[in-house]
């Protein structure tokens, strides 16, 4: 089992560190290899997806990232900024489907916006398509506008499109991983507006038909949104497409409290992944030692259980979390009245001596 770990920048090399110490804890055998991406891949090799990093992250059974980003690569071409390689791994391994669960641990109903009485029990999955959408489609850039009030002047776009193919097989994942939980699907578009939208629809009515246990609704985006603060208990499994997804899941992190307690996985066809935290790579507080490493090691634990066919062992982690918490132990970001404060190493120290 090969495991390729890509720390990133800011806090990822901190988090991953915790990550790959619980990993080493379980006592399987791992073999794991470390290689540069984002800033610190432009830095070392002058892109930020060096070809030594894609050939380890294909050659893997599974990757586990950290995070990328530094606002000290802001002014380099697009093509060469640090997000670009989470991009780039993302079309190369052909992982379309993101897996983002936000679920409310007990112990830290405190810790989110909104009332206890609204977000208790919250257990979420949301499913969003990584490989389509405006994000990826062409043509895009600038140019002259052609047309219209403002023909003559400089304009930016970008194109919204998907395929039949890729609206069937995220709908397929979403409704089988909904048979295993409560058996419900909302799909989120904005079909009164757009096109691909109303595709998008279409195509997920008709996979429903495959499906007839698992119940299906519809939703517009904006409305999803206002659900999400109003009543997000209503939510079993949400599945949209890209940006919808990118904006909804970051949402919905903020009901568990905070955006560091949130893994994702990214999967393709044959459930070989990237797994890394929901949040990004907060340069701010890199070095402190005060980020939340939950995140990352929740990352590994779906890791353990959706590409490497370790079952137990990601029940082994994701109750070593559970016991942590319990203890009353927080890092700063959900630290609250009553809980003791640790810093990022204590607390994946904490997660070690918990597995036992």
């Amino acid at each position: 089992m090969k495991i390729a770990i890509l720390p990133g920048d800011g806090i990822g090399p901190e988090i991953t560190a915790q990550a790959v110490k619980v990993l080493n804890a379980l006592g399987e055998s791992f073999e794991m290899e470390s290689a540069e991406v984002g800033g610190a891949g432009y830095a070392a090799h002058g892109h930020p997806l060096p070809e030594g990093t894609l050939k380890l992250a294909k050659e893997a059974d599974a990757v586990l990232f950290g995070a990328v980003g530094d606002y000290k690569y802001d002014t380099l071409e697009r093509a060469l900024r640090p997000e670009q390689a989470i991009l780039g791994l993302r079309r190369e391994l052909n992982l379309f489907a993101n897996l983002r669960p936000a679920i409310l641990y007990p112990e830290l109903a405190g810790a989110s916006t909104l009332k206890p009485e609204v977000v208790s029990g919250l257990d979420i999955l949301i499913i969003r398509e990584l490989t389509g959408d405006i994000y990826f489609g062409k043509p895009r850039g600038v140019r002259e506008c052609p047309d219209g009030p403002f023909k003559g002047q400089r304009e930016g776009f970008d194109t919204m499109r998907y395929a039949e193919g890729e609206i069937r097989r995220i709908a397929h994942v979403a409704f089988q991983a909904a048979r295993k939980r409560d058996k419900r699907v909302t799909s989120v578009d904005k079909a009164n507006v757009l096109e691909t939208f109303q595709f998008w629809r279409d195509i997920v009515t008709d996979v429903h038909k495959e499906y007839q246990d698992v119940a299906l609704e519809h939703m517009y985006v904006d409305n999803a949104a206002m659900q999400l603060v109003r009543a997000p208990k209503k939510f079993d499994v949400i599945v949209t497409g890209n940006m919808f997804g990118d904006i909804l899941s970051d949402a919905a992190a903020m009901l568990t409290g905070s955006i560091g307690m949130l893994p994702s996985a990214s999967l393709d066809a044959n459930n070989k992944g990237l797994y890394e935290p929901s949040h990004g790579s907060a340069p701010d507080i890199a070095g402190q030692g005060v980020a939340n490493p939950l995140a990352t090691i929740l990352s590994a634990a779906m890791m353990l259980r959706f590409s490497l066919g370790l079952t137990e062992q990601a029940d082994r982690i994701e109750n070593a979390v559970k016991r942590v918490l319990a203890q009353g132990l927080r890092t700063p970001d959900i630290h609250e009245a009553g809980s003791t404060k640790v810093g990022t190493e204590e607390m994946g120290n904490a997660v070690v001596a918990a597995l036992a």
